[in-house]
């Protein structure tokens, strides 16, 4: 008899997975929102992650059983009591300390505990440090539900690995890392994604080895991220152009060829703390690590300064002025604004009595303004503006003429280095 899946988390990761899974299982996608519910039912995903069409050809508009195929999306936790696999893709932030904020997934895990049986199996996919499935999780669904771990139900952790906005490395697409709480189940959880993934799986040894290939991953990257923004504060002080250096540099074969810039979102710029904080719990200080973060985090405010060098070299007012923001969401062409920098880049212009406009077609403007407390402009601006920050490259900007939105003597600062270099404008 094949199993019964159910979601729950139905956010950039969750959906596209349940979404994958229903073309082969009975499915329940499971969020609390009832909007999302809502807007999903009718075929419409906001985070542009899965299309209309995609979703509409597996949803089903009764709880299936186990021997039927499709999506059944529901806020109802009675609709997720007959399910066989609990599969947790909930968000795992950072608080306003940098500290891991685990409560959607010990939330999650409550909501398992209540519903989960005799032989089930629960798979977290959400990003968390070494150990947090096993020392966090588990206890709480065999409080909830008195049964015992390893004995009465079992678990696994295979991490997300979802890019949002990239439609070519779509989720059966991307290698997945699987794991399992025993060899037995270690072994079905691989054979479970293995039957969706085309790109195929690889079988970790422990849930914390799974649990910590996730988190170097995006460690990595922000480390190399970190090294190049360095490497581009030194070399403007040097007056040499960032981009040219790496073009040069990159036609070695192993170089690896970072871009500098603004590095948020919900992995990069949140992973490295999880790992941090979990090292520190052993007694074990990272410097390489947090050192990356800091650099990184400090880049808002030297984009703003930079910019603002710019204004003043060119006679331009600083107090009162206006300055155009292009681009909100933390990458190009995705509605995601989670843990985006570019609100560094706004509050540090804001120290300086500018008077910033944002203009960005992609992310929700209701989101925007609950979350970072700011307007967004989300249809083209046709004022005249001091200075223009190109933050973010969405396709969109490609047709703007951005010098006719500037003022006299007017400067543009491109954070992405996408534009041609010429008088008045400033590549990162």
């Amino acid at each position: 008899m094949k199993k019964k899946i159910t979601v729950i988390g139905l956010g950039y990761v969750g959906l596209p997975l349940a979404r994958l899974f229903a073309t082969k299982y009975a499915v329940v996608g499971f969020d609390l929102k009832k909007n999302r519910i809502e807007e999903l039912t009718q075929g419409k995903d906001s985070t542009h992650e899965v299309d209309s069409e995609a979703l509409l050809k597996v949803l089903v508009s009764k709880n299936p059983s186990n021997e039927q195929n499709g999506l059944f999306l529901s806020d109802d936790i009675n609709d997720i009591k007959d399910s066989d696999i609990y599969i947790v893709t909930v968000p795992t932030p950072v608080d306003k300390n940098n500290h891991p904020d685990i409560s959607a997934l010990r939330k999650a895990s409550e909501t398992v505990g209540s519903v989960i049986e005799k032989g089930n199996i629960v798979i977290y996919e959400s990003t968390v440090y070494p150990g947090a499935t096993e020392e966090d999780c588990i206890p709480i669904i065999e409080r909830q539900s008195a049964l015992k771990f390893n004995v009465d139900f079992f678990a696994g952790y295979s991490p997300e690995r979802i890019n949002p906005g990239d439609k070519e490395h779509s989720v059966e697409k991307i290698l997945k890392v699987t794991s399992g709480s025993t060899p037995e189940i270690a072994t079905e959880i691989d054979e479970l994604y293995k039957s969706v993934i085309i790109a195929g799986t690889h079988l970790a040894p422990s849930i914390k080895v799974a649990e910590a290939a996730k988190v170097i991953e995006n460690s990595q990257r922000d480390i190399n991220i970190a090294f190049v923004n360095e490497l581009a504060k030194i070399l403007n002080l040097m007056g040499i152009d960032t981009n040219d250096v790496l073009k040069a540099a990159s036609t070695k074969w192993n170089f690896l060829n970072f871009k500098p810039g603004l590095v948020g979102g919900h992995c990069t710029g949140v992973d490295p703390y999880y790992l941090a904080q979990k090292a520190q719990e052993f007694g074990y200080h990272p410097e390489i690590i947090l050192a990356g973060r800091r650099m990184n985090d400090s880049m808002g405010h030297y984009i703003a300064s930079e910019t603002v060098k710019m204004m003043l070299k060119n006679d331009l007012k600083i107090k009162g002025s206006e300055v155009l923001v292009l681009g909100f969401t933390f990458k190009e062409n995705c509605p995601d604004v989670r843990n985006t920098k570019v609100i560094d880049v706004v509050k540090s212009l804001e120290d300086y009595s500018i008077c910033v406009n944002v203009f960005d077609p992609w992310p929700n403007p209701a989101e925007v303004k609950e979350t970072y407390d700011i307007d967004i402009i989300s249809k083209a601006p046709f004022k005249k503006y001091e200075a223009v920050i190109l933050a973010v490259s969405h396709k969109e900007f490609e047709s703007i003429n951005i010098k006719n939105l500037l003022s006299e003597n007017g400067i543009i600062y491109d954070v992405k280095g996408v534009l041609e270099k010429e008088s008045g404008v400033k590549r990162l």
